[in-house]
């Protein structure tokens, strides 16, 4: 499974994908953090909403309803965007 890390995670390895670190770095190398941030931002975005959601912390139901809950939480804020 791929994982798309920040900084702190450079030479990590395995199938883990971190941005280049640096001042000075090559048109390639900006392209690539740049789509790195893009990729990124969603999974963040969605953590943030998992975490301030009142919802998520207060459910008492099946663990199959939460994992359908969750999965439409990403859905929801693509979508408002």
């Amino acid at each position: 499974m791929k994982c798309w890390t920040d900084k702190a995670y450079q030479g990590a390895g395995g199938t883990t994908r971190a941005p280049f670190r640096g001042l000075r770095l090559k048109l390639r190398q900006r392209r690539h953090n740049s789509t790195h941030a893009r990729t990124r931002c969603l999974g963040e975005q969605t953590m943030a909403a998992l975490k301030g959601w009142r919802l998520s912390r207060k459910l008492r139901c099946s663990t199959n309803r939460v994992t359908a809950i969750v999965k439409t939480i990403p859905a929801l804020r693509h979508a408002s965007t």
